[in-house]
């Protein structure tokens, strides 16, 4: 993995780096612009984070909130995509886009079902999964649990792909981003044994 620091996103796909189509590739059904998904993302990313500091709230039966945990998800968000980064094989690039509240990685690099989705969950479980779970266990870590909380929430991004990729890409399916669009496709040597 080749990591480059893309700068600012101009909002233009053609912008981005891309791989040129597949044959028989298919748009996966989803928002279709960065505001769009931003707040699509937002909204989802808001109801996670206050169902997870109910469910804590009720665990701990205190005061949750920590400042600390705020300080350390704030330290988290270049990590956050850094563990995207990290499972791709080739050149990955980072942009942030301020105004629709988006940091993001993209490379034009083919990938299975199977890694694109891990490729998504990665950072939601190492900074958010992994560090609830040990509030659930032990309450006194509550600084973990809000950490925790707010690392799965604000994963609501990754968890919309994730969701787009089981609901619509079929078993043995690879994916790519195409601009600002993810695609998937069947690879030649599955589908020559389908037929």
């Amino acid at each position: 993995m080749k990591l480059h620091y893309a700068g600012k996103y101009s909002g233009n796909p053609d912008d981005l780096p891309y791989l040129e189509h597949e044959p028989g590739a298919v748009k996966f059904k989803e928002a279709d612009n960065a505001a769009k998904f931003g707040r699509i993302i937002a909204v989802l990313s808001i109801v996670i984070v206050i169902v997870l500091i109910i469910i804590s709230w009720i665990r701990a039966k205190d005061v949750f909130f920590s400042y600390s945990s705020l300080f350390l998800y704030i330290l988290t968000i270049i990590p956050h995509e850094l563990l995207h980064a990290i499972c791709y094989k080739d050149d990955v690039y980072l942009y942030h886009d301020l105004k629709n509240g988006m940091l993001f990685v993209t490379g034009p690099e083919r990938t299975s079902k199977g890694r694109w989705i891990f490729r998504s969950m990665l950072p939601s479980i190492v900074l958010g999964f992994i560090p609830y779970i040990i509030f659930l266990i032990n309450p006194k870590f509550q600084t973990l649990g809000t950490l925790g909380a707010l690392g799965i929430g604000t994963a609501a991004g990754d968890f919309y792909n994730v969701y787009k990729s089981l609901t619509q890409m079929p078993k043995g399916s690879w994916a790519y981003y195409h601009k600002y669009d993810r695609y998937w496709y069947m690879p030649e040597k599955l589908e020559a044994q389908q037929l």
